[in-house]
């Protein structure tokens, strides 16, 4: 695994800036969209690119929030369009109807504030999302909200990563013990 994750990482490195900041918003769409694909890992990463002068801070941070957010609308338009029924019916492990009733129960008791917390809530904020779109909030709200949470949670990644500069290495070795 450390070997993959070495040649994941050497491979990455030696991409364009452009490829980069592509993968890097397609990772924090795809995360939303299929979790639990570890996008937050790879925004980490993209801001250690930060760290080492490959990449810049603010596009990073724009294009893994802006990723973000298209994911969570992406699956709030997928719960708008279809009914509950339809979506469990379909048996995803990731929204069985258990995992959705719960969510609409969190949503009875503390409304968009459940939106708001999405990105702090790794494992279930794609449900929320479908959730979101279920029981047909409103658009702008949870599109305000989705931004807001993403801006934060992305800025705490970015720089964490960033931190890390050269010291990835150290990171890797200490995650690998």
């Amino acid at each position: 695994m450390e070997q993959l994750l070495t040649q994941f990482i050497n491979f990455l490195q030696k991409q364009n800036e452009t490829f980069l900041y592509f993968f890097l918003f397609l990772s924090a769409v795809v995360e939303n969209l299929f979790p639990p694909i570890p996008g937050d890992t790879i925004t980490a990463f993209g801001a250690f690119l930060v760290g080492i002068k490959k990449l810049s801070y603010p596009l990073v941070y724009a294009v893994t929030t802006i990723g973000s957010v298209f994911g969570f609308m992406a699956l709030f338009f997928i719960g708008r369009i279809f009914d509950r029924e339809f979506i469990t019916k379909r048996n995803i492990s990731f929204f069985n109807e258990e995992m959705i009733i719960k969510a609409e129960k969190w949503f009875g008791k503390y409304g968009y504030f459940i939106v708001f917390a999405n990105r702090f809530m790794p494992g279930i904020r794609s449900v929320i999302s479908i959730v979101s779109g279920i029981l047909k909030l409103r658009i702008w709200l949870v599109f305000l909200l989705s931004l807001i949470s993403a801006s934060i949670w992305n800025l705490i990644w970015i720089h964490a990563g960033y931190t890390l500069g050269d010291n990835w290495n150290v990171v890797k070795q200490k995650i690998t013990l």
